[in-house]
């Protein structure tokens, strides 16, 4: 049995919207595919994965969006075709001054992944190829 599910957005606040915008769009390299302001106090963007029913949604309400501090091993994990793909965006990241941070699990790095931090400490490991 599967379920008939039409789209998946993964949402969590911020308060530091315009940083963690440019880190997924411009570094990244991920479509913003929606901005709406003032939304019941919230400002927002929506960014695209891979095919068109897979987003990231990031809020910011006008009294603040707190949350508790990511893991270190709260993840969005991104795969790449080839390692020119993923390299291609470590560049940019580079260029904008985001560096590689240790993973905490040490099967990403035997994978030849490497991990980065988002404005809010919020993890995205980039994989060279899939794994399965």
């Amino acid at each position: 049995m599967s379920t008939a599910i039409a789209q998946v957005r993964f949402a969590r606040p911020t308060d530091q919207l315009a940083e963690v915008e440019r880190f997924y769009s411009r570094n990244l390299g991920l479509p913003v595919i929606y901005r709406f302001e003032n939304h019941a106090g919230y400002d927002g963007v929506m960014i695209g994965l891979p095919g068109t029913d897979y987003h990231l949604e990031f809020t910011s309400h006008v009294d603040g969006s707190p949350c508790p501090a990511p893991t270190l091993d709260n993840l969005l994990v991104l795969y790449f075709r080839n390692d020119a793909q993923m390299y291609e965006v470590v560049e940019r990241l580079a260029a904008a001054g985001h560096e590689p941070v240790d993973a905490e699990n040490p099967y990403r790095a035997a994978v030849g992944a490497l991990t980065f931090e988002d404005p809010d400490r919020w993890r995205v490991v980039l994989v060279p190829r899939p794994v399965f």
